[in-house]
């Protein structure tokens, strides 16, 4: 088993900055995929950020050039830099992972990210 956990939300002024970090532990032998996805209320879960173990990276045209996902592979952590945010990323974070060998994926339990003057 994995755990994931996130740390790092609280409030934030629109137009301001944020960081998150998320530390994976248990049982792990190869981590293909680390990744951060949001849920803002009343609407679904959307992955927003994520990095493989390759070094590539993809986003979510919401964050594109405002977010930024980094990972230390060895260290098993990845963090989301979030910049220029705005009242409509207000979500709870989520932490993802996905374990190559078992081939099973794993969430963090989230941790809220609140924009608003």
């Amino acid at each position: 088993q994995v755990q994931l956990v996130e740390s790092g939300g609280g409030l934030v002024q629109p137009g301001g900055n944020l960081s998150l970090s998320c530390a994976a532990s248990g049982t792990i032998f190869s981590l293909d995929v680390m990744a951060w996805a949001r849920q803002a209320p009343g609407k679904q879960r959307e992955l927003i950020a994520q990095h493989d173990k390759r070094g590539t990276t993809t986003y979510a045209d919401s964050v594109k050039g405002r977010f930024t996902i980094s990972r230390d592979t060895a260290k098993h952590t990845v963090s989301l830099q979030m910049n220029s945010l705005k009242p409509e990323d207000t979500a709870v974070y989520y932490c993802y992972a996905f374990e190559t060998y078992i081939q099973q994926e794993f969430w963090g339990r989230g941790t809220p990210v609140t924009v608003s003057s």
